[in-house]
């Protein structure tokens, strides 16, 4: 497989002048600020908690349940079906927590060094704050469901402590993408599909809105940094993001949720895994962000090995 060749340093003010790609920071915190005025949301107030689930409804589109067009989904009846979604709608909101508090520890070690009064630092608090509804959100989702809590293993738990404690700050922002945009992606089909109850649409429409205003900060200061990092942080950022995609299309779905619904869990894991249908989905939810991460350099070398093992990029 051939990569494309590394930009040399003495390059990067070059490239960054003259393709006019960076934005100025304070301008961009300053127009996320005003949107974040004007469109956010209470999950609390804005949701109706107590409405009754509708009878035939799905808890997450059958299309983007992890065994949809397998042989084992064939086999299925329909009720298994869509007890199988619940549960997968569960773990994919467990997941979502789980992210979201590493980001927001991320971003706290962002602005610790940053002027505390400065739009970009105020911004920042301001999706520190998002963050913290979103993840209450979601553990409201799961209680209000009846499915259980699914973490992520033990390994991978501990693995993301040390990739956030070395993280770099460019990774830090790789890492904020690969946590928001295929979540983000999926959502987007979610919330206007009617096939789906009304509280998870609910939920997942606050998300999108509330999270395209995250993606743009974390995009612009992610390309700002890979301009302006050195040699060294910008090959870290790609090893440590590549690893993050693995450990990330691993923990997508938690395997338990096969056998809570009366499945095989080593059957139903690997027809997963040999599922075209799934290998498009979980590709097509991350091609906008694989093609932004080349753009900007961070799919290269051993990082762009380790996108392609995770699944999530095509060789």
């Amino acid at each position: 497989m051939t990569t494309a060749p590394d930009i040399p340093d003495t390059e990067r003010e070059v490239l960054r002048d003259a393709l006019g790609l960076l934005k100025d920071r304070e301008q961009v915190a300053e127009r996320l600020l005003e949107s974040s005025r004007k469109h956010s949301f209470d999950p609390d107030t804005e949701l109706d908690w107590d409405a009754p689930f509708e009878d035939g409804k799905w808890f997450w589109p059958p299309e983007l349940v992890s065994l949809y067009d397998t042989p084992l989904w064939k086999r299925m009846s329909e009720e298994q079906r869509m007890d199988l979604a619940r549960h997968e709608a569960a773990s994919l909101a467990s997941l979502g927590i789980w992210f979201e508090v590493i980001l927001m520890q991320l971003l706290v070690r962002h602005i610790y060094d940053k002027p505390l009064t400065s739009n970009h630092v105020r911004y920042a608090l301001t999706e520190i704050a998002d963050e913290c509804r979103h993840s209450m959100m979601f553990a409201r989702l799961i209680k209000r469901g009846g499915a259980p809590a699914y973490p992520v293993s033990r390994l991978h738990h501990n693995l993301a402590r040390v990739l956030k404690t070395v993280s770099t700050t460019p990774g830090s922002f790789t890492a904020t993408l690969l946590g928001e945009e295929i979540l983000d992606w999926m959502q987007r089909l979610t919330f206007p599909d009617e096939r789906v109850q009304p509280l998870v649409r609910g939920v997942t429409r606050i998300h999108v809105i509330e999270e395209a205003r995250h993606v743009r900060y974390a995009r612009e200061e992610l390309r700002r940094q890979m301009v302006k990092c050195p040699r060294w942080e910008a090959e870290l950022t790609r090893i440590s993001s590549g690893e993050a995609a693995r450990v990330f299309s691993i923990s997508f779905v938690n395997p338990q949720v096969y056998a809570d619904v009366g499945l095989d869990k080593k059957e139903a894991v690997a027809q997963v895994r040999a599922s075209g249908h799934r290998r498009e989905i979980m590709q097509a939810g991350a091609k906008r962000l694989t093609d932004f991460l080349d753009d900007i350099g961070v799919l290269r070398g051993v990082g762009r090995r380790l996108w392609v093992s995770s699944g999530l990029l095509a060789k």
